[in-house]
């Protein structure tokens, strides 16, 4: 088990690599200015991608999941699991309020699929492919977050790992409470399909 100390040591890791806004960063370094004054204001490759730079928002998209990944493996290897998971949380919660940003990030949807992989690869793609589903069917990044968040806990409680479905349903009601705006859109029908602004 590991020490009261390596647990905070373990959820400040995570936060700092979490905090780091890679959207934010490499907009600005692409000559784009400030992504939170494009679109929806979030530093997400979802936002990023409206700025019409593709590659921009795909890599946006895979530092934010690498830097879930490397939180918790990282802390798995100091401390042990359970600080590898509680540094993975730290990484959502550095993602979704970073000290940097005033407290103000992104929605932790790429970060939370990082955690996931690397909390258990089977976990993290299954949530995957339930995102790439619904995001084929729908054209909805938002849509196809929520659902791939709430399957989490359920793909895990199937496989028999009520641990990692409690750690997911952990991710997932962060998100989701992330994506209130969202989600009262989309009941309102007024949510934007990716590549669209708004």
């Amino acid at each position: 088990m590991s020490s009261p100390l390596a647990l905070a040591l373990a959820l400040a890791l995570g936060y700092l690599l979490g905090s780091v806004p890679f959207g934010l960063l490499l907009t600005r370094a692409a000559g784009l200015g400030d992504i939170r004054q494009i679109g929806s204001g979030n530093i997400g490759a979802t936002n990023v991608l409206r700025t019409g730079r593709k590659g921009l928002a795909a890599a946006t998209m895979l530092l934010d999941l690498l830097k879930g990944v490397a939180a918790l493996l990282l802390a798995a290897a100091l401390w042990g699991e359970v600080a590898g998971l509680l540094a993975g949380f730290g990484a959502m919660l550095g993602h979704a309020f970073p000290v940097w940003l005033g407290f103000k990030g992104g929605k932790g949807v790429a970060t939370g699929g990082g955690v996931l992989l690397a909390a258990a690869w089977w976990l993290g793609l299954g949530a995957l492919l339930v995102w790439l589903a619904v995001v084929a069917t729908t054209r909805i990044s938002s849509a196809a977050a929520i659902a791939a968040c709430l399957a989490a806990p359920v793909i895990a409680a199937l496989a028999g790992r009520p641990d990692l479905a409690l750690f997911a349903a952990g991710i997932a009601a962060l998100v989701l409470w992330r994506h209130r705006g969202n989600i009262a859109r989309l009941r309102a029908g007024t949510e934007p399909r990716i590549g669209r602004t708004g």
